[in-house]
């Protein structure tokens, strides 16, 4: 394991994957990076919300946390849900003893239906505790509109943590983390209607078949549908086609593995399932406007 890129979620569990440390975990890994998580709660929720939380004992959280940055020594920490103000003592109590090179706070204090998730008596010991000790708090002004949905707030600070490991600034670091989110397509929809569901089924489809696959009827015969429902659904959800989005998809991983690997152009034309490297470059400058070449540089 590359402890360099080893980053540590400290956080709530998610069963839908579309927050919590589930979605921690699928962004870092998807950048390059290493994750490993100590929660702190785990919640029994689908789409039409949060049912129970059962929080952790603070000792429980701690060892999580210790038998991590004992072994694996994560440089970055990212913390999100905390509920317990003895968890959050215990959390700060092991940031000042193990020294993190950074450690992010990305609150998370409401749900996305606007349910109060922490008690404002455990937030002001975060904020005299834990706060302090932060290389960065994400503010709502650290969250565009055009991420303000379920799981992104944790898909930024997720990035984020992944490019301060790999030794960027700062800005640079917040400048990448941005604009992987705004690569991205648009997140999994909370819309419990046929359209919406498969919505979420073909992003879902994209994630698993978009190194082989690319043109739309495909998708849309794994979904059962006609290419042209298809269509309508994602434009109704998302104001976009079909085709767009599985493009972004590919394209965002050929970026991803320009940047974050030393993979040859020709063997990511492999992985891929591009015919050779001049079919992936034309490909690739026709959706991006540049050359792989020029985005490795």
């Amino acid at each position: 394991m590359n402890n360099r890129l080893t980053i540590l979620t400290i956080t709530g569990s998610d069963g839908t994957g579309g927050s919590g440390v589930q979605a921690d975990i699928r962004c870092i890994s998807e950048l390059g990076g290493q994750a490993t998580s100590a929660i702190t709660s785990i919640t029994v929720q689908n789409t039409l919300g949060i049912q129970e939380f059962y929080d952790l004992p603070a000792a429980t959280v701690r060892e999580q946390i210790e038998a991590i940055l004992n072994d694996l020594q994560p440089q970055v920490v990212k913390i999100g849900l905390l509920r317990r103000i003895d968890v959050v003592q215990a959390v700060a109590e092991l940031m000042r003893k193990y020294h993190p090179r950074h450690i992010i706070y990305a609150p998370v204090l409401h749900s996305t239906r606007g349910e109060l998730l922490v008690a404002p008596q455990v937030y002001q010991a975060i904020q005299s505790l834990l706060i302090p000790l932060c290389t960065v708090v994400l503010e709502p002004s650290d969250l565009p509109m055009a991420v303000r949905q379920h799981g992104h707030a944790n898909q930024l600070s997720a990035a984020l943590a992944f490019y301060l490991c790999s030794g960027e600034s700062l800005n640079e670091a917040m400048l990448h983390a941005r604009s992987y989110l705004s690569l991205s397509p648009k997140g999994y929809t909370d819309d419990n209607s046929r359209s919406g569901e498969l919505y979420n089924l073909f992003l879902n489809a994209i994630d698993r078949f978009h190194h082989r696959y690319s043109d739309v009827a495909f998708y849309a015969g794994q979904l059962g549908v006609s290419p042209r429902y298809l269509a309508q659904v994602t434009r109704h959800v998302a104001h976009r086609s079909p085709k767009s989005m599985i493009d972004q998809r590919i394209t965002d991983e050929i970026t991803r593995l320009l940047t974050t690997t030393n993979k040859p152009l020709k063997e990511i034309a492999r992985l891929l399932g591009f015919s050779s490297q001049a079919h992936l470059s034309r490909y690739y400058k026709n959706q991006r406007g540049q050359a792989p070449s020029d985005i490795r540089k």
